[in-house]
C-alpha cells in the first residue's frame, strides 16, 4: 500500500476521532460499566482502528464498529487478566452474556448515552466542582490542562479532583442512567451549567490558535436540545435559546483571517437568521411561563441584540434593564461587568468606566482580561491614553487566546501611533 494510501487512512481515523470518540466513549461506559474500562477500550479500539482501516477501508459505520470492537478488545483484556484474578473471568462472562443477548445495530442507536452520561458525572454524591469538571473531561473531551484553566487551578491538582469522581461514582455504584422524572429538576441546574460551560469554551476558546471551537459549541447546543426535549422547564429552553442567538453570529466573529471583530463591527448579513428565530421562538416560551431564571434573562438580552438592524439601533436602555433583574437574580462580578459596558453604551464611557474601577476596586475579577480589555476600551474612547495602555497591556498578559491577543495588540499599537 503506498504512503499517500496510508495518509488518508490515518486521516480518516483522526476524523473520526474528533467527531466520535466521546459518543463512542459514552456508550462503551454503558456497555462495560466503568470509566477506565470503556476509556482503556476507546484507546485499543482506534488502535485497531489505526491498524485495520488502512488496509479493509474505513467501514460504513465507523461508530458502530469502534463500539462493537472496543467492547471485545475489553473482555478480551479482562479474560487475560483472569488468569491472576477469578473476579475478572465472572465479569468476562457477564460481558460477553450480554453481548450475545445485544441486539444488531445497538451501537447506531446510541444517540441518548452521553446525556446520561451528563447526569451521571452531575449526580450530586459529587462535589459542585467535581461534577463540572468531569463532565468537561469525559463528555466533552476536554484535555485536564484546557479544565484547570477554566477553573483558575493547577492542573494536577484537577487531575485529582477527576480520579476522586470516578474512583465515588464506582465505589457508591452510582448508576448510569437519566433520573427518573420526579428527580430530574433537582438535578437540573447542574447539568444546564455544565452545558453552559461547554459552550463558552466552544464560543470563546480560552486558549489556542482559534476564537471559537465549533465542535463544542455544536455539542453543547446538541446537549441543549436533548435536554429540553426531555424536560423541556423554562431554564432548559432559555439556556438552548441563548446559545442558539450566540451561536447565530459566529460567522461574523471573525474575520476570514482569523482576526477577532467586535460585536458592533460585525456584518451582520452574516447572522445565522434561522437560529435566531429558532432562539428567539424558545425565549418567548420561556418568559411566557412566568418562572424566569438567569439563562432566560441572558437569552433575552441576546435576543434584542439580534434584533437590532445595526449596532446603533441596540436598544441600550432595555438591555440595561434586562441586566439589572440578571445582577439581583444571579449576583456575578462578570454580570455586573458586562452590565457596566451596556450602562456605557445608554448613559456614555465615563459611567460605565466608574462602575467597571468599582468592581476591579473590589478585588473581583482581577485576573479576568475581558475585565481590563472592557476598562481600556472605554479608557480609549476617554481619550485616556495612559490609562487604555496600562488595561490593554494587563488584558494582554491574562489572555491565552491567539486571536484576542492579536486583538489587543492592533489596539496598543493604535494608542502609540
Amino acid at each position: 500500500m503506498s504512503q499517500p494510501t496510508l495518509d488518508r487512512a490515518r486521516e480518516a481515523v483522526e476524523a473520526v476521532y474528533r467527531s466520535e470518540s466521546r459518543r463512542v466513549l459514552a456508550t462503551l461506559i454503558r456497555l462495560l460499566g466503568g470509566f477506565d474500562l470503556a476509556e482503556e477500550a476507546l484507546h485499543d479500539a482506534f488502535a485497531a482502528a489505526v491498524e485495520q482501516w488502512p488496509h479493509d477501508g474505513t467501514p460504513a459505520n465507523p461508530r458502530a464498529w469502534l463500539v462493537s470492537t472496543g467492547r471485545f478488545k475489553a473482555i478480551d483484556a479482562i479474560r487475560r487478566r483472569a488468569r491472576f484474578d477469578a473476579s475478572q473471568a465472572e465479569l468476562a462472562e457477564r460481558l460477553e452474556a450480554a453481548t450475545i443477548r445485544t441486539v444488531p445495530g445497538e451501537a447506531e442507536d446510541i444517540e441518548d448515552d452521553r446525556l446520561r452520561l451528563i447526569f451521571t458525572c452531575c449526580h450530586p454524591a459529587l462535589t459542585p466542582d467535581a461534577q463540572v469538571a468531569l463532565t468537561l473531561r469525559e463528555v466533552c473531551g476536554l484535555t485536564t490542562e484546557e479544565i484547570a484553566r477554566a477553573f483558575l487551578t493547577a492542573t494536577p491538582a484537577l487531575a485529582q479532583r477527576i480520579v476522586r469522581a470516578k474512583a465515588k461514582i464506582r465505589d457508591a455504584r452510582i448508576p448510569y442512567e437519566v433520573p427518573a422524572l420526579p428527580d430530574l429538576p433537582d438535578r437540573l441546574d447542574t447539568v444546564l451549567h455544565v452545558i453552559y460551560l461547554v459552550f463558552n469554551e466552544g464560543y470563546a476558546a480560552s486558549s489556542g490558535d482559534s476564537l471559537t471551537r465549533p465542535d463544542l459549541s455544536g455539542e453543547a447546543i446538541r446537549l441543549g436540545r436533548l435536554l429540553a426535549e426531555l424536560l423541556p422547564e423554562p431554564e432548559a429552553l432559555g439556556l438552548l435559546a441563548l446559545m442558539l442567538v450566540h451561536e447565530s453570529r459566529r460567522a461574523a466573529r471573525s474575520s476570514p483571517a482569523g482576526e477577532l471583530i467586535l460585536l458592533d463591527a460585525q456584518d451582520r448579513s452574516l447572522w445565522d437568521r434561522a437560529q435566531i428565530a429558532e432562539g428567539t421562538a424558545l425565549v418567548e416560551r420561556a418568559l411566557a411561563s412566568r418562572r424566569i431564571g438567569p439563562y432566560t434573562l441572558q437569552a433575552a438580552i441576546a435576543g434584542v441584540h439580534a434584533a437590532a438592524p445595526t449596532a446603533a439601533a441596540t436598544d441600550w436602555a432595555q438591555i440595561v434593564g434586562l441586566y439589572g433583574v440578571l445582577v439581583r437574580a444571579d449576583p456575578s462580578p462578570v454580570i455586573e461587568l458586562n452590565r457596566a459596558a451596556a450602562v456605557a453604551m445608554r448613559d456614555g464611557p465615563a459611567t460605565g468606566l466608574a462602575l467597571i474601577d468599582t468592581i476591579l476596586g473590589r478585588g473581583d475579577l482581577a485576573e479576568y482580561p475581558l475585565a481590563h480589555s472592557a476598562r481600556a476600551e472605554l479608557c480609549r474612547w476617554l481619550g485616556k491614553t495612559g490609562d487604555a495602555r496600562a488595561s490593554y497591556e494587563r488584558a494582554l498578559d491574562l489572555t491565552r487566546q491567539e486571536p484576542q491577543r492579536r486583538f489587543l495588540e492592533r489596539r496598543l499599537a493604535e494608542l502609540r501611533d
